[in-house]
This record gives structure tokens, C-alpha cells and sequence, in this order.
């Protein structure tokens, strides 16, 4: 899961007597690195700079690196509200009981773009990569069913039937009804292709646990681009994917940078001391170009060239002049921002809808988990997704100790739960306690015993504005923005973030390369204005 920078401070207490006192939440959160704020402007000050990056997530950190590493522009600064960078990447660490958690994203797909971030930011001997033959569950008729992590699995896993497996092969052939001529929802993209065991059994659980979203009303084309362009490609998502096939065969991809380390197989990855290195590593690198605390309050069109953006910050009023901005904050506190420049673009990036969403983090004795859900004694796999069809409320749970090493301590396993989403928006009024006890109980269905001990709580955070939603008629809207600040003449203002780039961290870091190279390109040709 990941969700937008701007995502809410941590939850109320636990108020519940149910579980025991020294289940309480207590954190100790990662360092950020003390050189982010040196050299504070003075007040009144007016700074300067080629680009600035509001908002200091991971998306708008990526963002300032890569104008650096790939196009040589070092004259950015990095503003963020909060006191600490890394926007919703939410790393935990309690040491002296040996258990390390995230409370944002737990993980991202080690793509290039990714590890060329990690690399530059001095992170390559601190990756850890899950096991790619790692087992993923989804919960059907009461029992934790294997997802086929292969094709020569696909005949023999008992998540669907030889009906729907047999549906889903024709479907992929193109033996299936055509498209519409409109915009499809995920559930009508996946129905008329796949079939419905495809889509009730595998995405349905996999759109509320990546998006925490609704699949009837988000976007195929938006949320799942490459799929979408399969069948548009190819007329089925065989023959689209037969035809990138042959396409890169004739335009093959250049030469991989051999700093890069070579995962194995399919997996996830993070970092030794988990996600929060990363943009703390980007953050001390950057230095005094990264400003915390700082609350940007209004921007305006610059008399000559450029932009003004006036900031709240610890040493006062702070002014700077830019001759380019980026805005990577979630889009509706980019909407208020933007208001006076241009009512039609807030209009449209207010439209965006962001679910609640809470993550919980418990703890139970190896002992605690049934046996057959074990492997070889051991808690193994990736995780578990759920049907909202099977009646349990927890959208999934990661296996965190098994996916990535020390994670927790011996003989204990680690869970991280997701609970919420655009299907379940009355979190936000539940109590802590009411939380836990829900993913408890949802837990002893399949996965614990059910007479087993009471869980070690250690986190619980919702986020009341989580993860962007990527509905029918996402594109449409971020176009309309773009444009109408680009009719009234903002050209070298830039639009960032999740709800642009994707939901994923890796396609945040890839989205950033794209917002570089568009910035660089800017720049370049205002140096000739």
C-alpha cells in the first residue's frame, strides 16, 4: 500500500482494557538526518532558486535527487510543512524489544528507477529483498488459497475453478465480448476479459489492498495502464502482450547500469532498517536545500520571470523566487494553494477523492498461528488479501517478519494490517482498541488460533486521507488541470505526486524521474527567454 504525503499524525491511544497495559502504542521513530535544516533563512528573507519542490514526501525528494544525478541542476530547494521528511513513509522502530514496523507503504517493486534512487542515495548495501517463491494468499470459502506465482501453476492452484480458469484463457485469447467505445471500470474491464472468478477471486482483493478502492468505480485505464494498453494494443491482453513482445525485440532497452544489484525473480524490497532510509538518506544528501517546517501560504506570478512563494516558517516570513515549482503535496492541498492563480485547476484537483485508511501492527507467539498455515514450522510468505465477498473487514495482512529479516524478535511473528478503504470509510470514527479488536477477530478466521493469546499491539495509525483514488475519469480531471494552468499561463508550475505518477512508491520514484526531465527541459529553454 502507499499512501499521500500528506496523510494524517498518528491515531488517538488505546483506550481499550481488553488487551493488557504494556500492549499500548510506544514508538520511537527514525532519525532524520540533523543536516536538513541547517543554515535557516533569516527572517524576512528572500531566497532564490532554479526549481522548488513543495512538499518533502517521497515524491518531491526523488524529484530534487534526480535533478541533480541526471540533469545537473543543483540550485533547488525542497520545502515540506512537517517537521521531518519522507511524506507518509512511516518507519517504527522499538530496539530494545527487537521489532521494526511501517506504518505508511511497506514495500515497493525493485524496479531501475528505485534502485537507481537507493544507489545514489549511498543505499545499495542496505536493500533487503523478499524471497520470490514467497507464497501470496487470498481468503476464499474460509481457507487461505495460494495465488499461482507462475504460469506452470496456474493448472493446478484451487483459487478457481477449471470453469473460470477456462473463462480467463479464452478471455486472454480474445474470445470475449468487445469494449465498449467508453471508459470501463476495473470490474467491467476484468468481467468482460477475464471473467467473473478473475475478478471476484484475484482483483477484486487485489484492488482493496493495493488502492484500499472500490473496483466498480476506478479506473481501468488509469489504475492499470499497462493491462488497459494490452488489449488496446493488441485487440486481447495476449496479443497485446505477443506484440511489446516483438516490439522490444526490434527497440531493445540500453545497456543496464551495472552499479544496480540484480534481484531474483519476481519480489518486493525495502531496506535494512526499513523504507524511512531512503528518504532521509535523499534528505541528508540534499542538506540545507531540504527546509522543514515550512508552510507555504501563497504563490504568485513573479513582475519579471518565474514565481513567488511566501512561507510560515520557524525563523519567520520567508520569501523565495523560483523559476520553476513543482507541487508534489496531495492534490487537495494543492487545490486551496492554487485558487487564486487559477479557480478552474483547483476545481479539478479537489475532485480527487483519498479514503481513510488504518494500519495495524501486531504481534503474536509463533505458537499463535494454526498449523496449517504453517510451512515447514515456520509462518512463510508474503501475505494474505480478503474478498470483500468472504466477510471479514481487514483488507489484508503482510506477514512483515517473514517477509523481510529482523522485523521482530524470535519466536514472534509480525503482522501489518490494513483496514478501511473507499468500501469502509467508518474507521475513522472507531477507536483504537475497536480497531485491533477488529483485525483480531478477522485474524482467528484463518489465520490464528482462535484461543490463542491476545495480540502485542505495537501500532495503530489511521490516515483519515489516504491513498488517491484512481476513478473513472482520473485522467480526464489531472488533464484539465494541467491545462487550465497552463491556458492562464503558468508555464514552469508542475503538477507531482501520487495522483499523478500512481499509488505504488516505485511508480512515485518514476513519476519524479518524469518530473525532472520535464523541469530540466523547462529550464533549459528558459535560459533562452
Amino acid at each position: 500500500m502507499v499512501a499521500t504525503p500528506a496523510m494524517a499524525a498518528a491515531a488517538p491511544p488505546l483506550r481499550a482494557p481488553r488487551f493488557h497495559a504494556r500492549h499500548r502504542r510506544r514508538s520511537v521513530r527514525c532519525a532524520v538526518a540533523s543536516d536538513a535544516t541547517e543554515a535557516p533563512a533569516a527572517p524576512g528573507a528572500r531566497l532564490s532558486a532554479d526549481c522548488v519542490v513543495v512538499g518533502g514526501g517521497i515524491s518531491g525528494l526523488c524529484t530534487a535527487q534526480a535533478l541533480a544525478t541526471k540533469h545537473g541542476i543543483g540550485d533547488v530547494l525542497v520545502t515540506e510543512a512537517r517537521a521531518r521528511p519522507g511524506g507518509n513513509i512511516t518507519t517504527v522502530e522499538r530496539p530494545d524489544e527487537g521489532y521494526l514496523w511501517e506504518e505508511g507503504p511497506n514495500s515497493f517493486q525493485p524496479s531501475d528507477p528505485v534502485l537507481t534512487m537507493a544507489v545514489d542515495s549511498g543505499l545499495k548495501e542496505d536493500l533487503v529483498f523478499g524471497d520470490p517463491n514467497a507464497p501470496r494468499f487470498v481468503l476464499w470459502e474460509g481457507k487461505l488459497r495460494p495465488v499461482p506465482s507462475k504460469p506452470a501453476d496456474l493448472p493446478f492452484f484451487d483459487l478457481m475453478s477449471i470453469p473460470g480458469k477456462l473463462r480467463a484463457g479464452l478471455g486472454a485469447l480474445g474470445i470475449r465480448p468487445p469494449p465498449p467505445g467508453r471508459e470501463e471500470s476495473v470490474e467491467e474491464f476484468v468481467r468482460r476479459n477475464l471473467g467473473a472468478e478473475v475478478f471476484e477471486r484475484l482483483i477484486e482483493p487485489f484492488c482493496s489492498g493495493v488502492y484500499t478502492g472500490d473496483p466498480s468505480k476506478l479506473s481501468m485505464k488509469a489504475a492499470f495502464g499497462k493491462v488497459w494498453r494490452l488489449e488496446e494494443a493488441g485487440g486481447s491482453i495476449i496479443g497485446g502482450t505477443i506484440k511489446t513482445i516483438q516490439e522490444r525485440g526490434k527497440n531493445p532497452k540500453p545497456e543496464r547500469d551495472p552499479r544496480l544489484p540484480k534481484p531474483k525473480g519476481q519480489t518486493v524490497a525495502s531496506f535494512r532498517k526499513g523504507l524511512a532510509m531512503l528518504p532521509n538518506a535523499i534528505a541528508s544528501r540534499l542538506g540545507s536545500k531540504v527546509k522543514l517546517s515550512w508552510k507555504l501560504t501563497s504563490i504568485t506570478k513573479s513582475d519579471s520571470k518565474g514565481y513567488v512563494l511566501v512561507y510560515e516558517t520557524p525563523e519567520g516570513i520567508v520569501s523565495v523566487q523560483a523559476k520553476s515549482v513543482i507541487m508534489t503535496i496531495p492534490s487537495y492541498v494543492a487545490s486551496d494553494i492554487l485558487r487564486p492563480l487559477s479557480s478552474d485547476a483547483a476545481d479539478a484537483l479537489s475532485r480527487f477523492y483519498y479514503p481513510p485508511v488504518a494500519a495495524v501492527t501486531v504481534s503474536y507467539p509463533m505458537e499463535a498461528i494454526r498449523k496449517e498455515c504453517l510451512i515447514d514450522g515456520e509462518l512463510q510468505g508474503f501475505g494474505q488479501l480478503h474478498p470483500r465477498s468472504q466477510g471479514v473487514e481487514t483488507l489484508g495482512t503482510i506477514y512483515s517478519s517473514s517477509l523481510f529479516p529482523n522485523r521482530a524478535p524470535a519466536g514472534r511473528v509480525l503482522l501489518l494490517n490494513y483496514i478501511g478503504g473507499a468500501t469502509n470509510t467508518g474507521i475513522v470514527s472507531k477507536s483504537e482498541s475497536e480497531l485491533v479488536e477488529a483485525v483480531d477477530r478477522d485474524l482467528r478466521k484463518m489465520l490464528i488460533n482462535p484461543r490463542a493469546v491476545d495480540p502485542y499491539v505495537l501500532g495503530v495509525r489511521v490516515w483519515p486521507q489516504a491513498i488517491p483514488q484512481f476513478l473513472v475519469g482520473h485522467l480526464d480531471i489531472l488533464d484539465a488541470a494541467k491545462s487550465a494552468l497552463n491556458r492562464s499561463g503558468y508555464d514552469g508550475l508542475f503538477l507531482g505526486g501520487n495522483y499523478v505518477a500512481g499509488v505504488a512508491l516505485g511508480r512515485c520514484v518514476e513519476g519524479a524521474y518524469e518530473s525532472a526531465s520535464q523541469i530540466s527541459d523547462f529550464l533549459t529553454k528558459y535560459a533562452y527567454k
